[in-house]
């Protein structure tokens, strides 16, 4: 069952236009009616066009209406509770069990709440791009370095030239040097990370493909892209969300790096194994 009406609209507010931020915020108060409401009634309750209810839609990458709608009454049937609510503030003065707790759960509901904002469409045509590409440049800064890195790493290991840029002298080099043959990666989860943004553009200018990995809504970084991947973290503290984003992408990357080794099994396999005794022999001799 498609769900993920409610996340989609909590993790795109900030984004939307004024009007759609509108009707946005009376269905989040009022979930149980929408979902019986026609458009042309919702209009109505929320006092904005029927155009404005579309544009909604369209701004959470939906069909339309109805397939909202569909998605909120799949969220009331399996969440009793608010996505808000059901991330758990970390104490810094709790116990240890409490912080275990706490941390493992936040970390769970943001993969659980990705699962409902990740287009399994745009991620298998993620996957056939990356898998066709000559070369595969992979940007994040700050705290996205440590998801382009590990992407990087996986890569390699399957014996995909991969290159990673976390500056933007590094990254421009790199996009400067891409062609229609490539397939430039960006990480940012706010979407709003300039070096990414411009990088992104340069490495678009020569003809590479851009994918992007953002949290879910409206933003420079994944406006720039030909597939758009998101993710979702909607912990109410500034402390949890790095963390949880974090455990979000990497679950993304994990996908797609399961996604590309499976394009050629075989392959990938004989290049797992020969990295694999490479690092035990360099360990032996070291």
């Amino acid at each position: 069952m498609m769900s993920g009406g409610l996340v989609s609209i909590r993790e795109a507010l900030s984004s939307l236009k004024p009007t759609e931020q509108k009707v946005a915020k009376y269905i989040l108060e009022h979930p149980e009616q929408v979902v019986n409401v026609s458009v042309q009634r919702l209009a109505e309750l929320a006092q904005v066009s029927e155009a404005t209810i579309v544009r909604l839609a369209r701004s959470l990458h939906l069909k339309g209406f109805q397939e909202l709608k569909l998605r909120i009454a799949a969220d009331l049937a399996t969440k009793p509770k608010h996505a808000e609510s059901s991330y758990q503030e970390i104490r810094i003065d709790g116990s240890i069990d409490s912080l275990i707790d706490s941390i493992s759960h936040n970390n769970m509901q943001s993969i659980q709440d990705t699962m409902t904002v990740l287009s399994s469409a745009d991620a298998a045509r993620a996957i056939e791009a990356l898998s066709q590409a000559r070369k595969i440049g992979v940007f994040g800064v700050g705290a996205s370095a440590v998801i382009a890195e590990d992407f990087k790493q996986k890569l390699t290991r399957i014996n995909r030239w991969c290159e990673t840029a976390f500056d933007f002298n590094s990254a421009a080099t790199l996009a400067a040097n891409m062609t229609e043959e490539d397939v430039a990666f960006g990480v940012s989860y706010s979407g709003q990370t300039e070096d990414i943004i411009q990088s992104l553009q340069i490495a678009k200018e020569n003809g590479a493909r851009i994918v992007t990995l953002t949290k879910f809504g409206n933003n420079p970084v994944a406006e720039t892209a030909d597939i758009r991947l998101f993710t979702s973290s909607l912990e109410n503290s500034i402390r949890s969300g790095a963390m949880a984003s974090r455990i979000a992408q990497l679950n993304v990357i994990d996908i797609l790096y399961i996604g590309i080794a499976s394009q050629n099994y075989e392959q990938s396999v004989q290049s797992l194994e020969r990295t694999r005794k490479a690092v035990s022999w360099a360990k032996r001799n070291g």
